[in-house]
């Protein structure tokens, strides 16, 4: 492997495994991709969702899980949020001379979604969405999971997460335009900003 030549930015890359007696998963990410993606997790829907958020964010992601689908998709979609989290954390860094904070509006059709991120190194989320969605999206995606795929994400991230939807009808609208405006958002706050020095904080780190 040829090293980064002296006083190249470092890869911004993350590559993390987690095996459980309930699944095993594989993520791997360079936020300075091309959105450049291979998922699959057996779950289609979140699938989809996976490709959302590499092609829209610009990362190059890589996602391989097997899980006890016969019980049903939670400890899958569960287990590879928490993966996805942590390895988007490694790839960041100490966060040297990014930009923190992005946000960006998504519509789908009749839904919106608005999402807001501070890369601070403290989990929180605030997360609204529609009451009365659809409760399934194709025969395995529960849409009370969008939540908890944030919270996982978030929790191993370490990230401050705002994400609302103040209307729509779809269930698969409304949770798409999420995923799309966290790709936007997330892409946003993890570019370099050329003007920046150090870790963008006035307590020297993130």
């Amino acid at each position: 492997m040829t090293s980064p030549a002296v006083g190249a930015p470092r890869p911004r890359s993350g590559r993390v495994e987690r095996t459980t007696k309930e699944t095993s998963v594989l993520v791997e990410v360079d936020l300075d991709g091309t959105g450049k993606v291979e998922v699959s997790t057996g779950v289609g829907f979140f699938d989809h969702m996976l490709a959302q958020l590499g092609k829209h964010g610009l990362f190059d992601l890589t996602v391989k899980t097997d899980g006890d689908l016969h019980i049903d998709s939670h400890h899958t979609i569960e287990d590879t949020a928490l993966a996805l989290g942590a390895a988007f954390r490694e790839a960041l860094g100490d966060k040297s001379g990014i930009r923190r904070f992005g946000n960006a509006s998504c519509p789908l059709d009749e839904a919106l979604a608005e999402v807001t991120v501070d890369l601070s190194g403290r989990p929180y989320l605030v997360h609204a969405e529609p009451e009365g969605m659809a409760p399934m999206i194709g025969p395995d995606y529960d849409t009370t999971l969008t939540r908890h795929i944030l919270e996982s994400f978030v929790a191993q991230a370490a990230i401050c997460l705002h994400v609302r939807v103040p209307y729509g009808r779809n269930a698969h609208h409304i949770v798409e335009a999420q995923f799309k405006a966290l790709a936007r958002a997330l892409r946003a706050a993890s570019e370099r900003d050329p003007r920046a020095t150090g870790v963008p904080s006035t307590k020297g780190v993130l």
